[in-house]
């Protein structure tokens, strides 16, 4: 006698459409198929009582099966289990088995659709199993992870690998230009505020430059990334900026921060004039770095970790793109415990990467700054 562990039962029958469902497979006992070929529908009992992966190891097992990693996705994509065509709406889509798509019932363009629509993997021919052990590598490895690696792991090239971990980059943002971030601070919280500078090292430069490099301040040419940390929350706003001048750090910081916290700099120039809406404090680090409570060693704590990201794993990375690396960063510092405090497993991290997905999208024309540009032949 079969055990129900090792179950699978396929029903064929001649009914009228029915809507599919996704049953959760962390919560459910079955997943279910239903396709209208030939005017039936298959329906697929099977065991779902595999555990979530936990390690890259388990991971990279379990979304070998093709079936494992659409039905992973199915749950992140729709949640509530129901799979909503992206074109019209209608919740009745019928499942097509061999193509691992849907098909609406209504007839207009692009009836058919698969559960990578409206997501940052959109019309990429790379299967899903490969992309979920990407974002599983990006969205946990402390210090990133090179495209070379990616390439090699999951039997990609280079240029793939390189454009799927942009896309992914993407799916970890979380801006206000999305419509999913508030301010941070409050009347109770404490914001550091400082900014750093991303650039050459002036012991790798040839003395004449160097020289060069010196007499224009010593940070000519360099691109500049500033940064607000939430103490109380511990969560982390970082943003590739123009200059370093009050007008644009100021904005920054009235943007992302609320109005009566207390904000601590260190004595730049560019910060004053803060206590008008904020209650203001600064450390000059010429003499300590460290005044009570006054200190930005949070902010320095964030800027060597994207540093050792950017100069150990990525090594060369060009101004143009910058803004992706320090989202990715900040997503992996601002999702190392919840808001309880309690530290996130990869798995954890992992669940919340896939939920930001939806929604977004990057081309490889955007992403290499050629839109409307024309093929020559």
């Amino acid at each position: 006698m079969v055990s129900s562990a090792d179950l699978i039962l396929k029903v064929f029958f001649r009914v009228y459409p029915l809507p599919l469902i996704f049953w959760n497979h962390e919560l459910s006992e079955a997943i279910i198929y239903l396709t209208n070929q030939y005017e039936q529908h298959i329906v697929c009992l099977m065991n779902g009582k595999v555990k979530q992966p936990k390690t890259l190891q388990e991971a990279i097992a379990y979304f070998a099966d093709p079936d494992n990693a659409l039905a992973y996705m199915v749950s992140k994509r729709w949640p509530d289990g129901v799979v909503m065509c992206p074109k019209c709406g209608r919740t009745d889509p019928v499942f097509l088995k061999n193509q691992r798509k849907w098909q609406c019932k209504s007839v207009h363009q692009n009836r058919q659709f698969s559960a990578k629509v409206s997501t940052v993997f959109e019309d990429s021919p790379i299967a899903l199993e490969k992309w979920l052990t990407a974002v599983w590598m990006l969205s946990n490895c402390r210090n990133g992870v090179s495209s070379y690696e990616i390439a090699r792991t999951i039997g990609v090239t280079q240029k793939s690998a390189w454009f799927m971990m942009h896309r992914i980059r993407l799916g970890l943002q979380k801006k206000a230009s999305y419509g999913n971030v508030t301010k941070i601070g409050g009347p109770e919280n404490e914001v550091e505020v400082d900014e750093t500078f991303v650039g050459g090292r002036k012991k790798n430069m040839h003395k004449d430059r160097a020289l060069r490099y010196e007499q224009k301040g010593g940070a000519q040419g360099k691109a500049i990334v500033m940064g607000m940390l939430d103490r109380t929350t511990r969560q982390m706003r970082a943003e590739v900026v123009p200059n370093a001048q009050r007008d644009t750090l100021q904005s920054e910081v009235l943007s992302n921060v609320k109005y009566g916290t207390k904000v601590y700099t260190d004595d730049a120039v560019a910060y004053d004039k803060l206590h008008w809406r904020f209650v203001h404090e600064v450390v000059n680090k010429t003499e300590s770095y460290v005044r009570g409570r006054v200190h930005v060693n949070g902010l320095e704590n964030f800027w060597s970790l994207l540093k050792r990201g950017l100069n150990g794993t990525y090594v060369a990375v060009e101004p143009f793109h910058l803004f992706r690396y320090v989202d990715e960063q900040v997503f992996r510092f601002n999702n190392r415990k919840d808001a309880a405090k309690n530290v996130l497993t990869d798995a954890e991290r992992f669940d919340i990467a896939l939920s930001q997905i939806a929604g977004k999208r990057l081309t490889y024309a955007e992403l290499t700054g050629k839109v409307g540009e024309t093929a020559e032949f």
